[in-house]
């Protein structure tokens, strides 16, 4: 194992471009400094429990481990770049906790945890291998059930995965980002990236990863990450709840909160995501006038949100938009979002402020 250093985060996160939660590990995407399908790494946001790790690539081992595997592995990190299949996908990942300010002013109470408001999701190109392929060097047996990724952050954060998800086309090792080596914030010398889960799954600063054959419970699927409430009953013998997978369904516009604009005759765009489903359709209101159809502008697959945009001759004066994301299992947002304790999963709608005058 190499040795690891801490010193915060690396990478400069200037206020036009994140926005700062005040935890000073975690900052978010500015929703209107989002451009393209892709979020730039500079602007990328960043969660952690923990100082970004110190790692020298030439002493990093991932280590394959566990008794749902035939030998143990141990691969350096030219290993994971030159003796398996490379692969990209684009795929989006969302803190589970993204929008808790705004569930907190909807409930009428601050949840303890980031105070996330809309900005802690973003999309990226991430390269690697296949987790399976990497699994498979090892020799997965029968009764396999589970897999379990481990960090080399101070934490030693550790998320399970049921096997079938691990084994997934889209679960991958990446050792880049957008076309460049993974930045140290964001997981150097490798991460995992799983598709349509919450962030969390996606650990950063792989070391270890184990494939057990029973279930595994750790603080990240019991403690937290996990529904707690009326309607969420425990699971597991230590769970508190059940422990969340997919991101809540969701949408997001790309101005300011609250925005100013001028007068006259605008595209305002945003984003969809419904985490392993398909967005199908995006609705907008403005004030109290009736529900409109916005034009989705890209796919919106499964695992990658889906870009919008809407024509609106915006008059003077005090206008709210609401905009609600509808996917392909027939969930529509709604206008509210059942209490849980830590504040996760918020889906409502949400009342955002705009102000149209001359001087925006």
């Amino acid at each position: 194992m190499p040795n690891v250093d801490r010193h915060g985060l690396v990478k400069p996160t200037p206020p036009d471009l994140m926005e700062d939660t005040g935890s000073g590990l975690d900052y978010g995407t500015r929703p209107d400094r989002m451009f393209g399908d892709i979020v730039g790494t500079d602007r990328f946001f960043v969660r952690s429990h923990a100082d970004t790790p110190v790692i020298d690539a030439a002493d990093w081992k991932l280590q394959i481990t566990g008794d749902g595997v035939r030998q143990a592995v141990s691969l350096g990190y030219n290993d994971l770049r030159t003796n398996f299949p490379l692969t990209s996908i684009v795929r989006t990942i969302e803190c589970a906790g993204n929008r808790r300010v705004q569930f907190g002013l909807e409930v009428g109470q601050t949840f303890e945890g980031t105070q996330w408001g809309r900005t802690a999701i973003g999309t990226a190109e991430w390269t690697g291998v296949r987790l399976r392929d990497l699994l498979e060097s090892a020799g997965i047996t029968a009764d396999a059930s589970e897999v379990v990724p481990e960090s080399l952050d101070a934490i030693r954060a550790r998320r399970p995965l049921p096997l079938a998800k691990a084994l997934a086309d889209d679960t991958i090792v990446a050792w880049a980002m957008n076309g460049e080596e993974l930045p140290p914030d964001h997981g150097f010398p490798a991460r995992l990236v799983v598709s349509g889960w919450l962030g969390a799954a996606s650990i950063k600063w792989l070391g270890r990863i184990d494939v057990a054959t029973q279930h595994v419970e750790v603080p990240w699927n019991t403690i937290d990450y996990v529904m707690i409430g009326p309607g969420y009953p425990a699971a597991g013998d230590q769970a508190r709840g059940p422990a969340i997978t997919e991101p809540a369904l969701s949408s997001l516009v790309e101005l300011p909160w609250p925005a100013r604009l001028c007068p006259g005759p605008q595209i305002i765009r945003g984003r969809a995501f419904a985490g392993e489903a398909r967005v199908t359709s995006v609705d907008y209101r403005i004030d109290d006038h009736a529900w409109q159809s916005a034009t989705i502008t890209s796919s919106g697959e499964p695992g990658v949100w889906a870009r919008w945009q809407l024509r609106w001759d915006a008059q003077p004066g005090e206008h709210v938009l609401r905009v609600r994301a509808a996917d392909d299992r027939g969930r529509v947002q709604p206008d509210s979002t059942p209490w849980n304790e830590l504040g996760y999963m918020h889906e409502s709608v949400l009342a955002h402020p705009i102000s149209v005058g001359d001087n925006p």
